[in-house]
């Protein structure tokens, strides 16, 4: 089992800064992927950006340039610095985590709020 943990979340005006965490515990070798998901009210869960085990990144087109995932090895953390906050980034941020072997697993977060005001 794998265990993620976010936080970093909150309020933050239009033009401003945040940066989430996510710590991953448990069974976390052979973690292939961690990503960054967020899910506004009544919409689905989007993917916000991506890291490979191998340091690859991608991101949605509505973040490029302004959202940057990290990830410290040592400490276990990825991390997603968000700039230039936008209202429409208002949601409720996961961490997400997969394991490609004879199983793809898949290990969630509990999610954590950021709300950007205008």
């Amino acid at each position: 089992q794998v265990q993620l943990v976010e936080s970093g979340g909150g309020l933050v005006q239009a033009g401003g800064s945040l940066r989430l965490s996510c710590a991953a515990s448990g069974s976390i070798a052979s973690i292939n992927v961690m990503d960054w998901y967020r899910q506004a009210p009544g919409a689905q869960r989007d993917l916000v950006a991506r890291i490979t085990s191998g340091g690859s990144t991608h991101y949605a087109d509505s973040v490029k340039g302004r959202f940057t995932i990290s990830s410290d090895n040592a400490k276990n953390t990825v991390y997603l610095q968000m700039n230039s906050l936008k209202p429409e980034d208002t949601a409720v941020y996961f961490c997400h985590a997969v394991k490609l072997g004879t199983y793809k697993l898949d290990y969630w977060g509990q999610g954590t709020q950021v709300t950007v005001s205008s």
